[in-house]
């Protein structure tokens, strides 16, 4: 966790007027003094262009990205309240009055920070990156599972946005044409992203998170004698949609061999025995299209980013770039 820089090094920023935000959630008036720094409980957990994540003691505060779309986020950030999907999704937590004057520019509400909607949740630690053998495979399938079962609230999905999964795809190709166009394996990622066909309208509309990876869950202590509980975070991408988008990713993995064979056997069994709607029999009619646009995505953020960057692909982008070569060649769209 990188700790937040003290404020004197950072007047009058965005990041600055966030970590006080997240102190003051964290410790309201007449809460007891704060010592969280002390504990090494205060810092930024993610700066990024689509979101910067603060936490303060038990608390984190995300600012979400500028082009957030104001009437979605609010409709995401109601379906995360909603008391059927309280052991699904983490629920956001109530914004305190802004404790520090507004940056330049002013926000438009205290929800707003340099326009971008800022939010408040519970903190819960992460999967462990550095123990693979323990990534709660099964559960993060059951939860899957159980959200893509909630029915749509009152109304049907008229009033919920599209889950964002085949939008990401195209933005992630889009940039990396701007970013990368003379990369000599960016043809390469052009001819996969070429195999993949437009949405299926024979495909049903369910409630979908829209950027499932590991990533996305964190966990909930309860009693130290009982398991732990662990939640879907980041509804920014949430909405309806074809929930094989949501098995996509560790679907595009297992194709490149990055996901050993057992371990997508566990997770897509126990989406099954949750009784998951997104695949049948053959898992692979409705996943196959879904996971070729998450290996392009991958593949053209990597060619992206590693020439912002000005370094070589790593490993495991080579072999995302070398997945898009088999699609390309096999042309199954």
């Amino acid at each position: 966790m990188t700790p937040i820089p003290h404020p004197a090094a950072t007047e009058g920023t965005p990041l600055d007027h966030l970590a006080a935000l997240a102190r003051a959630a964290a410790h309201p008036p007449g809460a007891a003094p704060c010592g969280c720094a002390d504990d090494g409980l205060v810092g930024v957990l993610a700066d990024r262009e689509d979101g910067t994540v603060v936490r303060h003691g038990a608390l984190v505060v995300k600012a979400h990205a500028p082009d957030t779309d104001p009437e979605a986020h609010r409709a995401r950030l109601a379906l995360a309240t909603r008391p059927d999907l309280a052991g699904i999704l983490l629920a956001p937590l109530p914004l305190p009055l802004p404790p520090a004057p507004a940056p330049t520019p002013a926000p438009t509400a205290p929800d707003v920070l340099a326009g971008r909607p800022v939010t408040v949740w519970p903190y819960g630690p992460p999967v462990d990156p550095e123990d693979p053998d323990a990534a709660p495979w099964e559960e993060a399938a059951r939860l899957l599972a159980l959200l893509h079962r909630t029915p749509f609230p009152p109304g049907g999905a008229d009033g919920l946005p599209e889950m964002r999964a085949p939008l990401k795809a195209a933005l992630a190709v889009d940039r990396m044409r701007r970013a990368a166009p003379d990369h000599p394996a960016a043809a390469t990622v052009l001819a996969a992203w070429r195999t993949v066909p437009a949405g299926r309208a024979d495909v049903p509309r369910l409630l979908c998170h829209g950027d499932f990876h590991l990533g996305q869950l964190v966990r909930l202590a309860h009693a130290p004698s009982g398991p732990p509980s662990w939640r879907l975070i980041d509804v920014d991408d949430l909405g309806a949609g074809d929930p094989a988008w949501d098995l996509a990713r560790p679907a595009a993995w297992f194709a490149a061999g990055i996901l050993p064979p057992e371990v997508w056997s566990r997770f897509l069994g126990a989406y099954r025995e949750a009784d998951g709607p997104a695949v049948g029999a053959d898992p692979w009619v409705r996943l196959d299209v879904p996971a070729r646009a998450l290996t392009v995505q991958t593949a053209a953020l990597a060619l992206a980013k590693s020439t912002a960057e000005r370094r070589p692909l790593d490993e495991v982008e080579e072999v995302m770039i070398d997945t898009c070569a088999r699609i390309a060649g096999h042309r199954t769209g």
